[in-house]
């Protein structure tokens, strides 16, 4: 049966019939193949997202791969039967933002596949088609269900602006953490550190490339380049930046809970250090991380450790949540 899930209010869903959508002008429908579950899918479950970025009842589900089945007028036929991801933000393309290619910031308001707009937990999913990105016919699909969060680490990266021979470093060991080493180890470093709070992180880091693998609140260097943060906990922000030299640049892409602390000012301005901040991806982000991925140089399957039906939707939200190391990535499978 084609299915999807809906969350009618915060901790109410049920599993129902999906009857797809026809792609109208400009759109393409997509079936899809797996969507991947992150902490922000369990915070729209919980009702704990933020006020304007969700919109009930709604299908949920922004990372996810799939392969095109049919396109509306207007969208080239040659895409149908292409294997593709997609880019979740749903901008105005007209606004000053948005001409700079920077369309995670568009000045029309938030709309995002998955949060305000139907997402992909569900057989088929329809969408403008200028957010697909088409993958290499060999793509590994389940694999390519992870490249939405691996775009925003890529977001990082670009700004990060990390040069071969460089010292560069990530904080944090989830998804995240694990998608900016491998982004990292690509432009060659002298040395690459993680530091992360599990022991059991440092075999997948180093398999990923990591040179290094330091504990929080192990005596840690302070002459670092780059440091992509990417753990989103209270204190993540002001580790990785005493980690940096002087002048060194600061990419934060976690989002804590409030009351977090925060950067000092004052150190900021007296080691001038430059800080730069990533919330979703942009066109370009996505363009490289298909690039890079269809090189073959982006591995996200380690990163999967469930694979479940839609069905067990309520059970993959408890596992992402659970906190058990044996847990990575789970996907549901539509």
């Amino acid at each position: 049966m084609s299915s999807q899930v809906l969350i009618e209010a915060p901790g109410v869903h049920r599993v129902e019939e999906h009857t797809p959508r026809d792609p109208g002008p400009g759109e393409a429908l997509v079936a899809v193949h797996a969507v991947g579950i992150c902490g922000s899918d369990r915070e729209v479950y919980q009702g704990n997202r933020p006020e304007g970025y969700v919109r009930y009842p709604l299908t949920p589900g922004h990372e996810w791969s799939g392969t095109v089945r049919a396109v509306g007028a207007g969208v080239p036929s040659t895409l149908v039967g292409r294997k593709v991801v997609g880019e979740g933000f749903r901008n105005c393309q007209v606004c000053d933002r948005c001409h700079a290619g920077e369309t995670t910031l568009c000045t029309a308001g938030y709309e995002e596949t998955g949060f305000t707009q139907p997402g992909a937990m569900a057989t088929t999913l329809t969408l403008p088609a200028r957010l697909l990105h088409p993958l290499p016919d060999d793509a590994d699909l389940t694999a390519a269900a992870l490249l939405e969060p691996a775009a925003c680490i890529a977001a990082a990266a670009l700004k990060a602006k990390a040069q071969p021979g460089e010292r560069v470093a990530v904080v944090g060991t989830g998804t995240l953490g694990m998608f900016a080493v491998q982004f990292l180890k690509a432009i060659s470093p002298v040395e690459l550190l993680v530091v992360g709070t599990r022991n059991d992180r440092e075999a997948l880091s180093r398999q990923f490339g990591a040179t290094d693998f330091r504990l929080k609140g192990q005596d840690l260097p302070d002459d670092f380049d780059v440091v992509i943060e990417t753990a989103g906990s209270a204190s993540a922000a002001r580790t990785a930046a005493s980690l940096l030299r002087r002048g060194g640049r600061l990419v934060l892409t976690g989002i804590p809970a409030a009351g977090a602390d925060g950067l000092d000012p004052t150190d900021l301005v007296v080691r001038q250090l430059e800080v730069h901040t990533v919330f979703g991806a942009p066109p370009d982000a996505w363009a490289h991380t298909v690039r890079v991925f269809g090189a073959g140089l982006l591995d996200p399957l380690p990163l999967v450790t469930h694979e479940l039906p839609l069905t067990e939707f309520p059970q993959a939200i408890e596992l992402v949540g659970a906190g058990d190391p044996k847990v990575g990535k789970v996907l549901l499978r539509p």
